[in-house]
């Protein structure tokens, strides 16, 4: 009985399995972004040759898509989760607690895919970084959101900017996206999260 190969062989192996192929698709990404990553880089991770990548998955945007939105609804599913607290000040804790969580656990490739995935993104990757920024611009409205809806509650102080706090928060989840791929510790980014949280007005 002829079996299929899984890399540089016939097709797709009988066993593969689509969604944790995608889990590995997206750790390649997450790790060295879009245009960072080669189709040779997500064949050799996936275990598939090329025309059973695309059968599977389209091109490399289209994996890349799927890839985000994986890890939007998966690992970073906790910036959703974080706008569900009562109060605006548990908003923010869990929120930096989370991006330090996300960034600094050794399952993870550390940094943030929406951020790296833009990184050094060329005119053939622009359809992407313009995507990512989308993405990052849409975090920002909701957590404005959230932060209109506890002004209007009394939870924020009268002469608070949502739009301001929202922006600033956001500014501070990112940044220690960076420091986190640059090699900051958990316990440097959680004192970095303490000082934040004593300086907020809330």
């Amino acid at each position: 009985m002829k079996r299929n190969k899984s890399s540089g062989g016939i097709g797709r192996p009988r066993s593969f399995d689509i969604d944790r192929a995608l889990d590995r698709a997206l750790k390649v990404f997450w790790r060295r972004g879009y245009e960072g990553t080669s189709l040779s880089d997500l064949t050799k991770a996936v275990g598939v040759n090329r025309p059973s990548l695309y059968a599977a998955f389209g091109d490399k945007e289209a994996l890349f898509r799927k890839a985000l939105d994986r890890y939007l609804n998966g690992p970073a599913a906790y910036t959703r989760e974080a706008l569900e607290e009562p109060t605006a000040r548990a908003v923010v804790d869990r929120l930096l607690r989370g991006a330090v969580d996300l960034n600094t656990s050794p399952r993870n490739p550390g940094g943030c895919l929406t951020v790296q995935g833009a990184l050094a993104c060329g005119e053939t990757a622009d359809s992407i970084r313009r995507e990512l920024v989308a993405c990052r611009a849409a975090g920002e409205v909701a957590l404005r959101r959230r932060f209109e809806r506890a002004l209007s509650e009394g939870d924020l102080p009268g002469d608070m900017d949502p739009a301001d706090l929202a922006r600033y928060v956001a500014t501070i989840v990112y940044g220690i996206a960076v420091l986190a791929a640059g090699g900051a510790s958990r316990s440097q980014l959680q004192r970095v999260v303490e000082m934040v949280l004593r300086t907020l007005p809330l």
